[in-house]
């Protein structure tokens, strides 16, 4: 029997003794709470992925970066690979007619030609990020307009794919998705000048996975640009802004200039409105208006009548664009853009809003009014805007391509559309 005297321990003893027994199996316990911590935070921790592609990019592409604006003063790094097609896809085309070379579709020239000199083109196809597929469809002068005929477009490009696809692998790997052509007529592949007849047609199915580099953009949907593509400028020779005087030195004593199809009935044989009456508007409006220099016939010299002018109208023909759009800013003439919906080209480069006045087709008749206003208000501000090089080098196909021309630019758009792919891709595969 325990002694009634005898004393229990103390707590501050027991508190002791678990102390004495900590201290001799903290190593322990510290090194299983080490081991379970590494456990949790490998466990928590996703292993890591294998790098992503764009869905349509071999298997040894870079990845691009993330940006989605044109970076000024860095080079375009894709790199493209420049089939060799036979002759009669291109050359043959040039040579039988020098103004293949030339003219306001001659944007298919021009970028073969700069590509082919491009640091960046890449010289095995394995190296390749897009491949370019050069035929010249804008080259058939065989009409009795003198107007290139584009009947041929869709059998010559369609023969050229066929050959591409039989004697390489790259075509039938993405089916067509990393292959780049151009189309720089009216209403881009869809190949046709009228635009009811284009949106019938469309754009020829072994096309529509490609990349189209194309003149012809709007705001919105439409049957034309149903695949994706890069909005360019159209072709103007890039002499013309240098036998010209520069921008800022020219005595502009032309209010308002326009020369050009201008119908006194719009309705034409075919049953269409050209420029959905728009230019037959503007000349019954202001034919008579001293301060707008307005003219029907055509006139080689045309471009010195631009360079004497402050403003140039830039309305719709058949198609939304026009070559004046070029000659407009390469000259330093503001251009009045009468085109409703265009989507113009290298918007993050050259800010249309800053250089040129877009006006509605319904208010043609308020266009005086709308050109007194701005001289009044800042007229100086966008002339000073669009004499920067800068812009009127961005219009312009240089051969061979130099830093930030329209071959330059066109490049960095594809930079982009790559990046874009790449990030629908990961997007797809989060999913």
């Amino acid at each position: 029997m325990r002694d009634p005297k005898q004393r229990r321990p103390s707590h501050g003893g027991t508190a002791h003794h678990l102390a004495d027994k900590l201290r001799k199996h903290s190593t322990w316990l510290l090194l299983l709470w080490f081991a379970l911590s590494v456990y949790l935070f490998l466990s928590a921790t996703p292993p890591p992925a294998a790098p992503l592609r764009p869905a349509f990019l071999p298997s040894n592409s870079r990845t691009l970066s993330a940006t989605t604006t044109a970076v000024a003063g860095r080079a375009p790094s894709v790199r493209i690979y420049v089939y060799d097609l036979p002759a009669r896809f291109n050359r043959d085309w040039v040579a039988a007619d020098a103004r293949c070379a030339r003219h306001l579709f001659a944007a298919e020239v021009a970028l073969h030609e700069a590509l082919l000199g491009y640091a960046g083109r890449a010289a095995l196809p394995e190296d390749a990020d897009l491949f370019f597929v050069p035929v010249y469809v804008s080259c058939n002068f065989s009409t009795a307009n003198g107007f290139p005929s584009l009947s041929h477009a869709r059998g010559l490009l369609a023969e050229a794919v066929e050959l591409v696809r039989g004697q390489m692998p790259y075509w039938n790997r993405s089916g067509g998705a990393d292959h780049v052509f151009v189309a720089s007529h009216d209403f881009g592949a869809c190949f046709h000048p009228m635009e009811d007849v284009a949106i019938a047609d469309g754009i020829p199915e072994f096309l529509k996975r490609s990349i189209l580099l194309q003149t012809f953009g709007v705001q919105g949907t439409h049957v034309c640009q149903e695949a994706d593509h890069v909005v360019i400028p159209p072709h103007v020779p890039p002499e013309v802004a240098l036998e010209l005087p520069e921008p800022e030195k020219a005595q502009r004593d032309i209010f308002a200039f326009f020369r050009g199809k201008m119908e006194v009935h719009p309705k034409n044989i075919s049953g269409r409105f050209y420029s959905k009456k728009v230019r037959t508007e503007l000349l019954q409006k202001y034919g008579r208006n001293r301060k707008f220099y307005l003219k029907r016939k055509r006139y080689g010299n045309y471009q010195s009548e631009m360079a004497r002018s402050l403003f140039c109208l830039c309305p719709l023909g058949w198609a939304p664009w026009s070559p004046r759009l070029v000659e407009s800013v390469l000259l330093g003439c503001v251009p009045v853009i009468i085109a409703d919906n265009i989507r113009l080209p290298f918007p993050s480069v050259l800010q249309w809003s800053d250089i040129s006045l877009q006006v509605a087709e319904k208010d043609v008749a308020s266009l005086e009014m709308v050109l007194d206003h701005v001289v009044a208000t800042n007229l100086t501000v966008i002339q000073k805007n669009l004499w920067d090089p800068v812009k009127r080098k961005a219009l312009v196909f240089n051969r061979p391509m130099e830093e930030g021309d329209a071959t330059w630019q066109v490049l960095r758009e594809l930079e982009i559309l790559l990046d874009r792919s790449q990030r629908r891709h990961v997007e797809s595969w989060r999913r």
